[in-house]
């Protein structure tokens, strides 16, 4: 039904806001909805706040789709790129480089797995995940393993909405539209900790539930070409979290069986597990590391998938052999987001930084109390700087809330009323705010959570 401005004008006050429903698609958003309930026009930002034309401010406690790292408006972010802005916006990446490229991934190198050197620049996470696929793919056909064309993925498992990271993808609400257009890859049944089928705890247990992904890669090893998945923490599936045990011993697996590891990193890298990089904190050695996100604290887009000299040999030769990596993006390396990232690397990296997280993930943990007691709460669960209540209809039985009931956007709207800005995945109530929240910000982020959800629920 076409929508005229004079109905519109119902629930929305505000030009602007019209013309952008007439105007604007909004990225996993249903359009109708915005008939009664217009989107947030933001018209500022200021450390961990949003704020609205009428200046209303919002907490951004899931960082504006989980990349803002140092807060909105960062001076020294907001320097770096006016820096580069006086020397250069952009230039093309193939046959040219750039200082600030080289020292990003010089930066990236020293401080992620050991083993991996290289480093292929593109713009979103979803392509980092595209290069990846695509550079195991060749390296198998250029050795003499061109079978392995498989990849095998996690249910519940997200990497992306391109087509090539939609075919590793665990999610049906992402992919089902697209299935017959899909490669033909592999799922497995990965960790839920949650309802554990052993009936374990992650803290204790010894991934039991490896056995699907073990059975999957000793009976498909020869057409395989590599494993990927999101180390420790299922974003998109609701925070799902499980513990690192499940990492080494799919790496082992994958050493024995001849398959690349691909570590996903997009949304967990950056100190958001409090530590670096997972890869890197917990000793691992992927073959291919992906990351994008808060690689520029939200500044602008830029992605880096990482590999090894042994993978970037099997490309390298003279140029009649057509070895080369065919593979590219307009903005590569752009200048202006390689800046942003290499001062989001200092930050990071500043002496004592990393370590200051822990009183911070410490009173997370202490303010989600509060949610623990709430008579919904299937389950509290947080792995560093990354929080999630999981809300259910029976605390005994685990049973979910039905979709239709839209718990989680009942939730959204009552967090606006209390000025957090909360986006539920479903009936999981999650927490990813920027590294520089404080104490009494937590506290301020969790009652709101706290009373959002009692508002809904407890009618």
């Amino acid at each position: 039904m076409e929508n005229s401005p004079q109905v519109l004008m119902k629930s929305m006050q505000d030009e602007d806001l019209i013309r952008d429903f007439h105007h604007v698609w909004h990225p996993c958003t249903q359009m109708k909805d915005h008939e009664t309930v217009p989107p947030l026009l933001i018209n500022r930002a200021e450390g961990i706040y949003l704020y609205d034309r009428e200046g209303r401010r919002y907490m951004d406690v899931i960082s504006s789709w989980w990349v803002n790292l140092f807060g909105h408006n960062h001076p020294g972010l907001n320097q770096a790129i006016k820096d580069q802005l006086d020397q250069m916006a952009h230039v093309m990446f193939a046959g040219v480089t750039h200082q600030p490229a080289i020292d990003l991934a010089e930066k990236l190198v020293q401080h992620t797995s050991p083993g991996l050197e290289k480093v292929f620049y593109s713009d979103n996470g979803s392509t980092s995940v595209e290069v990846a696929l695509k550079m195991s793919l060749q390296y198998w056909l250029q050795t003499g393993k061109p079978d392995k064309t498989k990849f095998v993925y996690l249910k519940g498992g997200y990497h992306g909405e391109t087509l090539g990271a939609l075919s590793v993808c665990g999610m049906s609400l992402f992919r089902d539209k697209f299935e017959r257009v899909l490669p033909q890859n592999l799922e497995v049944q990965g960790p839920d900790c949650l309802r554990c089928p052993f009936g374990l705890k992650r803290e204790s247990c010894q991934a039991e539930c490896f056995e699907p992904m073990a059975q999957a890669l000793e009976k498909d090893h020869a057409s395989v070409a590599g494993v990927i998945l999101e180390p420790l923490v299922q974003g998109a599936a609701g925070m799902n979290m499980y513990p690192p045990i499940y990492l080494r011993k799919l790496e082992d697996a994958c050493k024995a069986q001849g398959v690349h590891v691909i570590y996903d990193e997009v949304a967990v890298g950056f100190g958001r597990t409090g530590s670096l990089f997972v890869s890197e904190h917990h000793g691992l050695n992927p073959d291919f590391l992906c990351l994008s996100k808060g690689i520029t604290s939200g500044y602008l887009p830029l992605a880096a998938t990482l590999t090894t000299e042994k993978i970037y040999q099997a490309f390298y030769g003279d140029y009649d052999s057509f070895k080369l990596f065919i593979h590219s993006h307009s903005y590569s390396a752009n200048p202006l987001a390689c800046a942003a990232a290499n001062e989001t690397m200092r930050l990071l990296t500043e002496p004592g930084f990393i370590d200051g997280l822990k009183p911070k993930i410490k009173a997370m943990n202490a303010q989600g109390e509060v949610l623990r007691d709430l008579p919904w709460c299937g389950e509290f669960r947080q792995t560093g700087m990354i929080a999630a209540v999981e809300l259910v209809q029976n605390q005994e039985t685990l049973v979910p809330f039905p979709v239709e009931k839209r718990v989680g956007y009942q939730i959204f709207l009552e967090g606006l009323k209390r000025e957090v800005y909360l986006r539920p995945l479903g009936n999981v109530v999650y927490f990813i705010p920027p590294l520089i929240i404080e104490p009494d910000q937590i506290e301020a982020m969790m009652t709101a959570a706290y009373d959002s959800i009692n508002s809904v629920l407890g009618k």
